[in-house]
């Protein structure tokens, strides 16, 4: 796309996009050339597609449509911060965010996939312990946790069920209280020994803060001797990205490395949005989140509140952050390289793991586009032939 896009670039019609064809132009083509003439400072250019985007774009129509409508949005946020234009934040308030990602789990495999994979992981490592403490990164609110309370309880003895500990970090110290008092119940019912102790980290120094307290190791978690630890990271470590390229995520898993953990579990996008080529990481974007609302589309009806919820507040704050470039993305072949390089090695996901994540898709999501593929022993979910997320279980070399 890219490259025919360059063909029509040395014509004298760069600053008037509509005129590129003899039939109107796909919301694509425009998006794709709205970020090459960004990306060559034409901003003049860049808002006259925006603005033929934003009379032509819904966010109440087909994929095709809404993803359109949303990197719109974007772009334009993007041009109004490079012309030091004020602009609307495109913020949610704290409770709508906390409500699309609820819906997000519900309506979508992503989460649930994440979570059911990276449980069974732990659930494999930890056998025979008696003194389980799970280190989470980016706990919020505790979703994936009851099924392994469960799971715990259904295997063990009564009488004499092991201890669980989890202390699980997040930005918002009130949903780590409310995630803490629901565990706490939950796990009450199952009688098992449970604590839990939440960890603020402050959206705005994630990265040095999240290592600052990796580097106190026993004290900053609260580490016992005789403990066997997992460490958790769902959809984490992308936010060690954001200031300091790889440095900060290099320096979080070595500091992991240095805590001994009997598994590490890790669950990302399978995208590459840290170029610093805007064009390319724009283009890569917008592959990446088609495909999401492509399988939204699939799995849920035209009328879905739910859906343009998440679309709009969930998705379009990912969007925006990718369009930005505050948000980053690597595909699972760097976090396996910076793993490795940490002195993990991959520990290949169970036959029945798999199997799990098979039924959740064949009970809750039957759309038939779902995909899951297994590469060097890791699980990729997938939407058709594009990975979306990978899930994968290391331990130390």
């Amino acid at each position: 796309m890219l490259s025919s896009l360059k063909s029509h670039e040395e014509g004298e019609e760069d600053s008037h996009p509509h005129h590129l064809h003899h039939h109107p132009p796909s919301p694509r083509y425009l998006l794709l050339r709205c970020a090459e003439l960004i990306h060559r400072a034409d901003h003049p250019a860049a808002r006259r597609a925006v603005s033929l985007l934003s009379a032509t774009t819904s966010p109440f129509g087909d994929s095709t449509d809404r993803i359109a409508h949303q990197f719109t949005l974007a772009l334009s946020l993007r041009l109004d911060r490079l012309s030091l234009l004020p602009s609307p934040s495109p913020t949610e308030s704290s409770d709508a965010t906390q409500s699309s990602y609820l819906s997000l789990n519900q309506i979508t495999p992503f989460l649930r996939f994440a979570h059911l994979t990276a449980n069974q992981a732990i659930l494999e490592a930890i056998e025979g312990h008696r003194h389980i403490h799970i280190l989470d990164f980016d706990t919020s609110h505790g979703l994936q946790w009851p099924p392994f309370l469960q799971a715990i309880a259904d295997r063990s003895d009564p009488s004499d069920p092991p201890s669980i500990r989890i202390t699980g970090t997040g930005s918002d110290l009130s949903v780590l209280r409310r995630t803490a008092l629901r565990l706490h119940s939950f796990a009450a019912s199952l009688h098992l020994p449970f604590q839990f102790h939440p960890l603020l980290v402050p959206p705005s120094t994630t990265a040095s803060a999240t290592n600052t307290d990796i580097s106190g190791g026993a004290t900053a978690f609260h580490l016992r001797p005789g403990e066997t630890l997992a460490v958790n990271c769902v959809l984490f470590l992308n936010n060690l990205l954001k200031s300091d390229g790889f440095r900060d995520a290099h320096a979080f898993l070595r500091s992991v490395r240095a805590l001994n953990p009997v598994v590490v579990t890790l669950a990302e996008r399978e995208a590459s949005h840290s170029s610093p080529m805007f064009k390319e990481r724009f283009a890569e974007a917008l592959e990446h989140y088609t495909a999401v609302f492509e399988s939204l589309e699939a799995t849920l009806p035209p009328t879905s509140g739910e859906r343009m919820t998440v679309e709009r507040v969930w998705f379009g704050r990912e969007i925006a952050g990718v369009v930005s470039g505050e948000d980053k993305h690597e595909r699972f072949e760097r976090w396996e390289e910076m793993m490795r390089a940490a002195g993990f090695l991959p520990v290949p996901l169970s036959a029945f793991a798999l199997s799990q994540a098979r039924l959740l898709l064949r009970l809750h999501y039957p759309a038939e586009g779902y995909r899951l593929q297994v590469v060097r022993g890791s699980c990729f979910l997938g939407w058709k032939s594009k990975p979306l997320f990978s899930v994968s279980s290391w331990h130390c070399n």
